[in-house]
């Protein structure tokens, strides 16, 4: 285990303008583009089509593309032979005559034809639920990390918490919006694993500081959290390391399907870190935090007794 002694806190300014810009890039993309919503929220056509032999998803990817489907989601369903395509919603067609054309771009490159198994219309109201849901899921979650670092710690590292899991979320999402990249219910759960990703982090690195406060009390408060943070550090880019490797894999061998999931925590492991370091221990600074907010308490009657002799 390396030992380090890097003044993270003092660089706290160079880090706090590279993400103040990065967040309003993120935000105003947002605001102007929004981002590219998938079938699951925006509803539309479900098919199911069946093989003899195990499908290959890839060609079936590339015929609809060359087709004019070029948002068809294509994945298994339930064994290798089954394949599930969804589509958005194309104005002035029906789902029975997308279905038509879907069966007969697949079956001009296959030279066994599909069978369809079932079409289904998914109307814009359930990803209006669906959306509502998702919503809900980050404002709870949100809620819980409130509740649970202001109980373990103090207020002050509660919000520095939320200030770093923010600003994560809003930059990754950022992302997908400038680049364009759909948003389906898979990146929803990336976002909620970030959220619970960076949390840990982030938590790691509060129990180092509060230690050293209690510890290390002829020391200033940023000389404390650095001392903190360059302790943490090689655990925290092990961590990193350990994980990014998997969604590196994860990435180039899962698929299509899991191609955005893989992206959203890419990105959003890398920028974890990176807030836990740089914005979730001087946002604690901004607010002011001193050792005397972390003593533990003294029991009443042990004062008397230290004093007997």
């Amino acid at each position: 285990m390396f030992k380090t002694n890097i003044n993270f806190i003092g660089n706290r300014n160079i880090a706090l303008i590279f993400s103040a810009v990065l967040s309003i890039i993120a935000i105003g993309s947002l605001a102007i583009r929004g981002l590219e919503m998938g079938i699951d929220f925006t509803g539309g056509t479900l098919i199911e089509v069946g093989y003899q032999q195990a499908a290959d998803l890839t060609e079936l990817r590339s015929t609809l593309t060359a087709e004019g489907f070029s948002d068809a989601t294509v994945q298994n369903f339930g064994t290798t032979k089954d394949v599930l395509i969804r589509l958005k919603p194309h104005e002035g067609v029906s789902s029975a005559d997308l279905s038509a054309k879907v069966l007969d771009a697949i079956n001009k490159t296959t030279k066994e034809p599909a069978i369809i198994h079932r079409v289904e219309f998914v109307g814009p109201q359930v990803g209006d639920d669906l959306a509502e849901d998702g919503f809900l899921a980050l404002l709870y979650s949100t809620i819980g990390i409130l509740i649970y670092v202001a109980w373990r710690f103090e207020w002050k590292f509660s919000v520095g918490a939320i200030i770093a899991t923010f600003h994560d979320v809003i930059i990754t999402l950022g992302l997908f919006s400038v680049l364009g990249l759909e948003f389906d219910l898979t990146v929803l759960a990336a976002i909620l694993a970030l959220i619970g990703y960076s949390l840990n982090d982030t938590i790691v690195i509060y129990d180092r500081i509060r230690e050293d406060f209690r510890l290390l009390r002829n020391k200033s408060t940023e000389e404390i959290m650095n001392s903190a943070i360059n302790v943490t550090l090689s655990r925290t880019i092990i961590t990193s390391l350990t994980v990014f490797l998997a969604l590196v894999s994860l990435f180039f061998l899962g698929g299509q399907i899991i191609h955005n999931f893989s992206i959203a925590l890419l990105f959003g492991v890398v920028f974890g870190t990176y807030s836990s370091i740089f914005i979730a221990s001087p946002a604690v600074l901004l607010l002011g935090i001193s050792a005397e907010d972390l003593m533990a308490p003294v029991k009443e009657g042990s004062e008397l007794m230290d004093d007997r002799p």
